[in-house]
């Protein structure tokens, strides 16, 4: 199944956060279990680049996911236009990518 597309939109230096709550049916009555999963999320330039942000994902519940985007991150050199997705790896070793998108960074003045 292809990712959700989840575009980011961004303005230079400044932190931001997100929360992702996922659901097994579209009703979403029955949230996805991801107990025990390992939960990563990256920034690229381009799928397969070098540049990599990898972004701080908490599971705070069984199905809720919080993304954060510190300042230190743009220390790593954000790039203005790229991709990112979010990677899921359960216990059992499945693998799947519930949501991906573009990267749009708005340049900023203040302590540009």
């Amino acid at each position: 199944m292809a990712p959700s597309n989840y575009k980011l939109n961004l303005y230079r230096g400044d932190s931001a956060s997100w929360t992702f709550k996922f659901w097994k049916d579209d009703a979403k009555t029955q949230p996805v279990d991801l107990t025990n999963a390992v939960i990563e999320a990256e920034i690229r330039e381009k799928p397969s680049g070098t540049t990599i942000i990898s972004l701080d994902c908490v599971l705070t519940s069984q199905n809720v996911v919080d993304v954060k985007l510190t300042p230190a991150h743009w220390l790593k050199g954000i790039p203005e236009k790229g991709v990112w997705d979010m990677q899921v790896t359960l216990p059992d070793g499945t693998v799947y990518s519930p949501l991906a998108g573009a990267v749009t960074v708005t340049l900023d003045v203040t302590d540009s």
